[in-house]
């Protein structure tokens, strides 16, 4: 399974989200290509049962900044038609197994740890490249991507706030075991939810927190609305090279996630 704007908005599984593909030939290759990570857009609130995420401790001081909460929600699904090998197969390989979709955007750590870069994206008036840490952990029909740390790239403002922040994601990716609808055709769903909260910097504070607010939520909208689809084609497309029996496991994208 897989992980997974240049001028614009720039976690099988970011949010972002993050890319990458199980890879039985050579589980710890990692080739160039386009993530998405795996990042989802329409926002919603968090309920109390939705799934605990992991967030990034990395907090301001006990300053009295004010701060500004950014939630983003996105739900992705595509039908993909079963081949000799079946995709409930391809979805339950083991995280060791990945092959990263885009190694321009993917970094393995280990077995079950990423490191994946997201597209630069202007915020206001300045340029932001989020660098994330993910975990992924297998499920029965699928896999979780977590984020357990964001680092800014950008702005020297923006690289600022790295000890001002803190941020948690969580894409759950399954494909339906149900076929009764119709025995030919099989859903593969990516659901991410991306939170922000950051003290805004002093040259901000004259901005309404709710005008602040819209903003980033939007960014984190739009983040989730571009690169998802992409990272399920690459999913879909991962798919049929494994069951084709391909070995080679080469990354399918170009850094177009």
């Amino acid at each position: 399974m897989a992980l997974n704007s240049s001028s614009y908005y720039s976690s099988r599984s970011c949010s972002i989200s993050t890319q990458f593909r199980k890879n039985p030939a050579n589980p710890h290759s990692v080739s160039p290509r386009s993530a998405y990570f795996g990042l989802t857009s329409s926002s919603s609130s968090l309920n109390s049962d939705d799934t605990a995420k992991p967030s990034l401790s990395v907090s301001a001081d006990s300053s009295s900044a004010p701060k500004a909460r950014f939630v983003a929600r996105r739900t992705e699904s595509v039908s993909v038609r079963p081949l000799e090998r079946p995709l409930l197969e391809y979805m339950s390989l083991p995280a060791s197994q990945y092959s990263v979709l885009d190694a321009q955007r993917i970094e393995r750590i280990d077995d079950k740890t990423f490191r994946c870069y997201v597209y630069k994206f202007k915020f206001f008036a300045f340029e932001v490249c989020p660098v994330l840490l993910v975990r992924v952990e297998e499920q029965p029909n699928g896999c979780s991507i977590n984020l357990l740390s964001c680092k800014l790239e950008g702005s020297p403002i923006v690289v600022a706030q790295n000890n001002k922040f803190e941020a948690s994601m969580v894409n759950q990716i399954s494909c339906d075991t149900n076929n009764q609808s119709n025995s030919s055709l099989q859903k593969l769903t990516s659901d991410t939810v991306i939170e922000v909260s950051i003290e805004i910097p002093f040259p901000f504070q004259a901005i309404p927190i709710g005008t602040i607010e819209s903003s980033g939520t939007q960014v984190l909208e739009q983040i989730l609305k571009i690169m998802l689809p992409r990272f399920m084609a690459q999913l879909v497309k991962d798919y049929k090279a494994w069951a084709s029996g391909d070995t080679s496991r080469q990354p399918l994208g170009n850094g177009g996630i």
